[in-house]
């Protein structure tokens, strides 16, 4: 099973963005910070109670569904505002060690990436970071 918080280093300079799930499962958020601390908390618990009840840990794509499904409740449900975040769920599948990278969106849609960007500057980090993939490809 692969450890997604190998690198514990790294992790702490970006600790504000970036957590832990569960033992495979990490997300990393852009928005309101508020509003991130009551997702992750909803997250941590689905988590747990899936691993608790099935007896087995969660998939990513399971987690980002629950999460989505509730971003979306909130952005139809009348009295309440919805989230102001958007998230990036990534992990390796437990049963096959295949990495996952999801996306979830204020408006509780989410998709699935090879690679993606969220935030602030994630358009122009975006390119730069294609255009140097496509640079060292062609450099071989």
């Amino acid at each position: 099973m692969y450890n997604i918080f190998a690198c514990d280093t790294i992790l702490r300079s970006f600790s504000r963005k970036i957590v832990s799930l569960d033992d495979h499962i990490a997300l990393a958020c852009a928005g309101l910070k508020a509003d991130a601390h009551v997702l992750i908390n909803r997250a941590r618990i689905e988590c747990q109670s899936h691993r608790l009840t099935v007896e087995d840990p969660i998939i990513v794509e399971y987690i980002t569904r629950y999460i989505a499904g509730l971003q979306q409740k909130y952005t139809q449900s009348g009295g309440v505002r919805p989230f102001g975040l958007s998230t990036l769920f990534v992990g390796f599948d437990p049963y096959t060690g295949v990495p996952s990278l999801y996306q979830t969106d204020p408006s509780g849609t989410f998709s699935a990436w090879k690679a993606n960007a969220t935030g602030r500057n994630s358009g122009q980090e975006t390119i730069k970071l294609a255009i140097r993939a496509l640079l060292e490809i062609s450099a071989n």
